[in-house]
């Protein structure tokens, strides 16, 4: 079994963050958030994975690489002009070849990842698997109608849905699916929907069955979501302090944090879950639960709580407490009065902002 990686999306949603950088690289609890699903295809014993990337190609690479680090092997496949989730399956298909395959939206994470969901796949040997995830509105989202352990129907944004299960970002399929691809018509936004690709096969008489996600499921299309995953992985962690770290004996420390190498805090308060990074500096300041902050980051006389902070930024004298935020790389944000005020920021990379 191989497994492919759709990052090729342009990041509309979050913008004017992914102006500077690829939207599934951008780090959520210090990690960019493609590895999360990468090291759930890996746990799940596939060794050949390919990355469907656009035209920022040499990002992923520089990024990634061709899987050294993990002892597998990354192939990349370009995908020219994203048209949809089907034509990304198809943009594939050479690298696929005869062998069933996950498909993996790269923006999403699984708490439990895919390990259960491959087995169940290679026990049943169906023609196609959808991960499933029960919510309370499944009208914007891809849903499916069930019968038991088989999909009879995928409806695409029902306005009338007919189940609660809605399509998460991954999926298994036999390469009978690319014949199903192949005869596919654009829908009405000119994409060829992954919705179509499965409603194909069952017309067919495919055999396409769900698999239920246990624990949480999130996809980090815009902001809140990223906030939301950020808060979630936050709260598995365990306390982990390198042994070059440094806390000085007026600092605080409350609850789990992780502290990379060489960062220092003076003279602080953090109350975990959070984690900071290689060579930061926090200095007569407040971090709050559900804050991650990245390397190289320097933070002074500030207040910061439910935030993702990317490397090499700088905050400094912020009165009233940042909370809600993601900032990009190498931003400065500094204030030049002292007025008490709450702020809320979505800021692309190497940002310079000052408060007056």
């Amino acid at each position: 079994m191989k497994a492919i990686i759709l990052c090729a999306g342009r990041g509309t949603r979050l913008q004017p963050l992914t102006f500077s950088h690829a939207k599934h690289l951008i780090p959520i609890a210090n990690k960019p958030v493609m590895f999360y699903g990468l090291e759930a295809i890996i746990e799940a014993g596939i060794q050949e994975v390919g990355l469907v990337v656009g035209e920022n190609r040499s990002d992923f690479v520089q990024e990634v690489g061709h899987g050294e680090r993990w002892g597998i092997h990354i192939s990349y496949i370009v995908q020219e002009e994203p048209k949809g989730l089907a034509h990304a399956a198809k943009t594939a298909q050479s690298f696929v070849g005869d062998e069933p395959f996950v498909m993996y939206l790269g923006d999403n994470i699984f708490q439990h990842g895919l390990k259960e969901a491959v087995k169940l796949y290679r026990a049943y040997q169906p023609q196609a698997m959808t991960l499933l995830y029960e919510v309370d509105d499944p009208r914007a989202y891809g849903v499916a109608e069930l019968d038991q352990d088989r999909v009879l129907r995928v409806v695409e944004k029902p306005k009338e849905p007919k189940s609660n299960w809605a399509l998460t970002g991954a999926y298994i399929f036999d390469p009978l699916v690319f014949e199903i691809i192949d005869q596919l018509q654009p829908s009405w936004r000119g994409e060829y929907e992954i919705t179509d690709a499965i409603q194909g096969l069952i017309e067919r008489g495919a055999q396409v069955r769900p698999y239920f996600v246990r624990g949480w499921w999130v996809d980090t299309g815009n902001a809140d979501d990223m906030l939301q995953a950020n808060r979630l992985i936050l709260r598995q962690i365990e306390s982990s302090i390198a042994a070059d770290a440094q806390i000085d004996p007026h600092s605080e420390i409350v609850g789990d944090i992780i502290l990379g190498p060489g960062a220092q805090i003076v003279n602080s308060t953090v109350r975990g879950p959070a984690i900071i990074g290689r060579e930061s500096r926090l200095e007569d300041s407040f971090i709050g639960p559900f804050t991650s902050i990245g390397a190289q980051v320097q933070i002074q006389h500030s207040e910061i709580e439910h935030s993702i902070i990317l490397d090499g930024c700088t905050i400094r004298n912020i009165d009233g407490r940042i909370e809600d935020s993601v900032f990009g790389r190498n931003i400065t944000l500094l204030r030049d009065d002292h007025r008490p005020k709450v702020h809320k920021f979505l800021l692309a990379d190497n940002s310079q902002v000052r408060l007056v």
